[in-house]
This record gives C-alpha cells, structure tokens and sequence, in this order.
C-alpha cells in the first residue's frame, strides 16, 4: 500500500504528464476525466485533490472490477456490445484531459469468454477514441495514464506484491523528492534524441534480431514522438509508419495480457502491409481473433524502441505499460498492430483529415494492441538519399545522450 507521501508525488506527475501532452496550456475551470480502477481509489483520491488545486474540474468514474466484466460479456447479446452509454459522447467532446489509473484485479478473467464479443466491443467503442484524437489534434487535450500494484499483477510477473511496487516507486520516479523535475529532465533530454531521429529523414528501417526481420516504411511526413506525458512511465520513442509498407517477420518474445487473455511466443508475417501468417505458443485463436477485428487490424499502427540508458524497467510486469518500456540488457523494440497516433504526423494537425490520414498510410483501427520483443537487435535506417545509418544498436539509439 503506497504511503500518503508517494500517493501525492503520483499525483503530481500525472497531472504533470496530463498537462505536458496538450499542445495548448490548460485554463481553469479545464474538465479532467479521471478513470479509476477500484484498486486505484486512493491514487483517484490524490489526483482529484491536486486538480482541484489546480483549479480543474475532476469527473471521476470507477472502472469495474474483473467479476462485473465479465459477468457482462457472459450475458452480453449484439444489443448489448452495440449500446452507447448516453450522455458518453458528450462528456467526451467537452473533456480537456484524461487521466487513466490503472489497478487490474486480473490479467486472465476473460479467458473463454468469445473472442468476437470482446471485438465488438471494441468497435462500439471506437467513437469516443476518435473523439478524443480529433481534440488532441487540435491541440486540446491531453492524457497520460498509470499503473498501481495489485496482488494480481505481482502474481503474474512473479514478483512479491513489495517488490512490484517498488518497482513502480523507482521507475515513476516517485523515491525523489521531486519527481517531477525528473521528468522533466528527462522530457529534455529524449527532446535531443528525437532531434537526431528526425534529422536522419528515414524512409524505412529493418530490425534484426535472432527471431526478427522487419521492414517497416516510415511513410512521408512523419515524426519521432515520445516522452511527452503520455503514460507514466514512458521511455519509449515512437513513431506510427505507413501502414501499407510492412514486410517480414516478427517475434514478440515478452508475453502479453490483454482483454483478460495471455498470449505469449508471437511470431507475425507481414507482405504489402499485412500480416498475412500468425504463430503464437499460447492464445493463438484469441491473437487471431483480434488481428481479424476490423480492415486495418492486421496492419502496422506504431513501430517504438526503447533506450535502455532512459529506462529503469528491468523486470517483466505482466502490464503493457511497463512491458512496452523494458529497459533491461537489450533494450526493446514493439510494434503495435492497430490503430496509429495522429501527433506522429509532422505536418499541420488540422490537415490530418480522415482522407489525408489515408493517403498517407495512417492507420485506422479499433484494436491498439503492442508486442515487445526484448532479444538483442540491430535497426539499420535508409535515409532519402539512400545512405544506410546505424539507428539503434546493444539497446540504445546510435548516438550520445548529451
């Protein structure tokens, strides 16, 4: 159980982190929505306390718990995945921040449960998703999410639940006594890499590993991003490529919980785009089910890699929050199949429209689903010119950090 003091520190850097994601500053009066785990009450507690501080409005909702979801889906009929909770849009439409915080009681609770209705749930969805990117686009709003320890999740990683929360004290940096100087220290200095990663103007970048080898076209007008507030912790630079210029093969070798399922030994073959083969050793019918969601599921939404000189992670978490920032010996590299990120777009937000978003390969999806690989890599960029560039390499990026 976190102590009052570190309790207040996260709240700190998550409103931080909320308000550094927003392009345009934040006024009082802003309305922040803070989603909450029951496990995350007195995290909730914190964060509302400092957004009131802070002049903001806090609209607060508790996320159910793993018996209460499930108990729908085993209930749930079409009428039921197809319901839009009224007044949602609206919220959503008028909201300037989220602040997720994240407490699961489990990992597997939905395992069994129909692997299409957890699609079409996801779909159903998907409005308030494109409510939000559109608002972000336009520079007025801004979200950062986080993870509180919960016995079920130390389980999983194989951790004691001290050691679990130890690790997200020192990873969130919430054992300084100002955490968030911190961030912002390191919120500059991933500022210069990202510098050095756009400089290089890339067209494609091949990723090889003992399991791996990937492809992936950067497409025109992109940008690194990372680093920006969005989650807590967050080490990775990424960026969302064009979609339809993904080939080879790919290993996740990091297991992965999603939607109350374990998949694990991802291998994924990509042709033009799509992933047109897919091996996993455990939760295969589940992993295909997703990838078959909607048209752009199968399709590449982001390409990352983590510096394991920014990142602290050393231990598998059993969250993707974490899992997807791995630091450790090698460093990591994910991909997520699904939906792409609009602010990686280097051009004029407001000219990212859904016809643009298409010319230029953005992906659109309902799913967002990212799997690390960890094996000791090599990314090797083509620049416009043709000349090939060492980008990453022994878990960092190939150039100094100062």
């Amino acid at each position: 159980m976190m102590d009052s003091l570190t309790l207040e520190r996260y709240a700190r850097v998550l409103v931080w982190g909320m308000k550094a994601a927003r392009r345009e500053p934040l006024t009082p009066g802003a309305v922040i929505l803070v989603r909450a785990d029951l496990g995350a009450v007195d995290l909730a507690c914190a964060v509302q306390r400092e957004l009131m501080r802070q002049e903001m409005h806090a609209v607060v909702r508790l996320m159910p718990p793993s018996t209460l979801e499930r108990g729908f889906y085993e209930e749930a009929q079409d009428r039921h995945l197809a319901f839009r909770v009224p007044g949602d849009q609206e919220l959503f439409q008028n909201l300037d921040g989220l602040i997720s915080l994240l407490a699961p009681d489990s990992n597997t609770h939905l395992r069994g449960i129909a692997p299409a209705k957890i699609a079409a749930m996801a779909r159903t969805r998907k409005y308030l998703r494109d409510i939000m990117e559109t608002r972000e686009a336009q520079g007025v709003f801004g979200w950062t999410l986080c993870l509180m320890p919960t016995d079920a999740l130390a389980r999983d990683a194989g951790l004691s639940p001290e050691e679990y929360e130890a690790e997200i004290i020192r990873a969130a940096y919430l054992d300084d006594a100002d955490p968030v100087a911190r961030w912002e220290a390191t919120y500059r200095q991933a500022q210069r890499v990202k510098a050095w990663l756009n400089g290089l103007d890339l067209v494609r970048v091949q990723v090889r590993s003992a399991s791996t080898d990937l492809t992936v076209g950067i497409g025109a007008l992109r940008q690194w991003i990372g680093v920006t507030g969005h989650n807590i912790p967050s080490f990775e630079l990424f960026l969302s490529p064009d979609c339809r210029e993904t080939r080879g093969v790919y290993f996740a070798d990091q297991p992965s919980y999603r939607s109350g399922n374990l998949v694990r030994g991802v291998t994924l073959h990509f042709e033009d785009g799509r992933c047109v083969a897919v091996r996993a050793e455990e939760g295969e019918e589940f992993l295909r089910s997703q990838l078959a969601m909607d048209e752009g599921a199968s399709r590449l939404g982001e390409f990352s890699l983590t510096d394991k000189r920014f990142s602290p992670i050393r231990r598998f978490m059993a969250h993707t929050l974490f899992d997807e920032n791995f630091g450790g010996e090698h460093g990591n590299c994910h991909i997520a199949v699904g939906a792409s990120y609009s602010d990686t777009y280097a051009g004029d937000p407001h000219e990212l429209t859904a016809p643009r978003r298409a010319e230029l390969g953005f992906n659109d999806s309902a799913l967002h689903w990212d799997l690390v690989n960890t094996e000791p890599k090599t990314v090797i960029g083509t620049r416009r010119n043709g000349e090939q560039v060492l980008v990453y390499e022994n878990g960092m990026f190939a150039c100094a950090l100062e």
